[in-house]
């Protein structure tokens, strides 16, 4: 027998609730299919933290991640949140998570199944049989650029997001 897995349960909000009950559930029957043990710990994230804790990435949502072996995410944010500040909105969760685990790469799979082929308005011939992953890389750069925010220029506002190259 394998070494228990520890995995940290995230829903978020919206549909992450409805998809990520469904996600354990398949790993709970390949740990049994293959003899592989798994222990889920479930936070609070996004939305749903905000609206029980006043921020989208509570401390004991941190801890269970930090002391998790892999982290399964659900989708974060939604219209009901849509008009909260920059600084505490569900999505700020994400990046709070990229920052402090110190993650590397988002993983982004691309499949089109047959099925979908006609729906989509590239050619046949370029989009067939699509099966790829994109890996994204997380840990620095702008995602966490400073300065950062939204200031007044003028009559207008101004974003700022700043990189420096070394």
């Amino acid at each position: 027998m394998t070494k228990e897995m520890k995995i940290a349960v995230l829903p978020g909000d919206g549909i992450g609730r409805e998809i990520t009950p469904q996600a354990v559930s398949v790993l709970e029957t390949l740990g049994e299919i293959f003899q592989h043990p798994f222990e889920f710990d479930h936070g609070i994230v996004g939305g749903d933290a905000i609206d029980q804790f006043g921020m989208p990435l509570p401390d004991e949502t941190l801890r269970v991640a930090e002391n998790a072996d892999a982290v399964l995410l659900g989708a974060v944010g939604g219209p009901k949140w849509e008009g909260l500040d920059y600084t505490i909105r569900p999505e700020r969760a994400l990046l709070g998570l990229r920052e402090k685990l110190a993650l590397f790469a988002n993983l982004r799979p691309a499949i089109l199944y047959p099925m979908m082929t006609d729906a989509s308005t590239l050619k046949r011939e370029i989009i067939e049989g699509i099966d790829l992953m994109v890996v994204r890389e997380l840990t620095g750069g702008i995602y966490f650029g400073k300065p950062r925010g939204v200031e007044q220029y003028g009559d207008e506002e101004r974003g700022i997001n700043t990189l420096v190259y070394k």
